[in-house]
């Protein structure tokens, strides 16, 4: 066996069942707040769409995707971040989720070695850790804390780790504080690789749900081209139908940016076999051509964040997220005992923030902290909330 599989530490939900077990919940209906699954109704264009082209399961699709949908993902690239040029046929490849992507995408570009690292905010998408690990790398966190506005703390790393950094993971909207790092911030990056050639893989899959419609979220490609860097070297993005249009379950996203790394990494996928069946790919060509359904989403996301942060202000301590849909408070007493118990007495469920989140420099910045994901309907969030109101008013 691998033994780097020894490596990998259970992932959070797994740690959330160990915790629970044992625990019988109140009686009430649960209501999970845990899942970053989004639960808006899918666009039923969509799903027409799908439907109406299963007969293509009978062809194999190609790894690369159809031209149509790279053309209309570059499209959608070019008006969401004012990009001048995004060439579809070599900037750009389909793949199955962000999920698998930003694993495969460490296999193909790290070089295994003792001193190579690959750095991620802290707390993260517990896939960065594992993705380096497995490639051969240390991951090497950057506590993301109230003190920087849950930014990464990239003043903190000295010019040795720059030095043996070979990927750097960044998670713009945040997961889980919904933080957005600046165009400023981005392009210092950008710099930064440049300078010591490290690649830039950003997950940007909470890009398009955010509260204030006049200011959405800079992308890693949009600071690049306001550097003149329009052959994105050294930076790809990550992109997702899931959250955007509510599509989980049709797995479809994309990576784009530097046309020599998309080059090798396409070579890594025809081996690894990730091909999208050809009647999501024509799914998603709708999806990516259309706004409105985005716009609606947004609106309901912003509706029931209004609500939850009404009934929890003076019952909580947060700060409202940049973007995304999780509110990341503290709490007043340990995250797990504070989970376990609104578990036992509530039946609500939330995720404590040690679990997405390790140990760096001295702390783990996701203790004391809940990850709320305000996904499922306004009423049961409204619902959620009142009931977290009622068990820390008895505690």
């Amino acid at each position: 066996m691998n033994p780097r599989l020894e490596l990998l530490e259970p992932y959070p939900f797994a740690k959330l069942r160990e915790l629970f077990a044992g625990t019988t919940p109140a009686q009430q209906r649960e209501i999970k707040l845990s899942v970053g699954e989004p639960q808006h109704a899918a666009p039923a264009f969509v799903i027409e769409e799908i439907a109406a082209n299963l007969q293509r399961v009978t062809n194999y699709p190609l790894t690369a995707g159809m031209p149509p949908l790279r053309e209309a993902i570059a499209a959608w690239l070019q008006r969401r971040f004012k990009l001048a040029a995004v060439d579809a046929d070599t900037q750009v490849i389909p793949v199955n989720g962000t999920r698998e992507a930003l694993f495969a995408f460490a296999q193909t570009v790290v070089r295994p070695g003792q001193d190579a690292l690959v750095m991620c905010p802290n707390p993260f998408y517990q896939i960065y850790e594992g993705a380096a690990l497995l490639a051969g790398a240390t991951p090497h966190f950057l506590n993301c804390t109230a003190d920087n506005g849950f930014a990464p703390d990239f003043d903190g790393v000295t010019e040795q780790t720059w030095r043996d950094t070979q990927l750097l993971y960044l998670c713009s909207p945040g997961n889980p504080t919904g933080a957005v790092l600046t165009l400023e911030q981005l392009q210092y990056l950008i710099q930064m690789a440049d300078r010591y050639d490290f690649i830039i893989a950003s997950d940007e899959c909470y890009s398009e749900i955010y509260l204030d419609e006049d200011s959405p979220p800079p992308g890693l490609l949009e600071a690049c081209a306001k550097l003149g860097n329009h052959d994105y070297r050294n930076c790809v993005v990550f992109h997702s139908l899931s959250k955007r249009s509510n599509l989980p379950g049709l797995r479809s996203g994309f990576v784009a940016g530097d046309a020599e790394l998309l080059q090798q990494f396409l070579l890594y996928r025809t081996y690894h076999g990730c091909a999208m069946p050809i009647h999501h790919q024509l799914g998603s060509i709708a999806a990516w051509r259309d706004e409105q359904h985005v716009q609606e989403n947004r609106k309901a996301y912003h509706e029931k964040f209004a609500a939850v942060t009404r009934v929890l202000a003076g019952k909580l301590k947060f700060d409202m997220p940049d973007a995304g849909f999780y509110l990341w408070p503290e709490t007043p007493q340990s995250d797990e005992r504070f989970s376990q118990a609104l578990y036992a007495e509530e039946n609500v469920v939330v995720l404590p923030g040690r679990y997405l989140a390790r140990e760096a420099n001295g702390i783990n910045p996701g203790a004391n902290r809940v990850r709320m994901a305000l996904v499922p309907s306004a009423q049961d969030c409204i619902e959620a909330a009142e009931r977290i109101a009622h068990f820390i008013q008895h505690h």
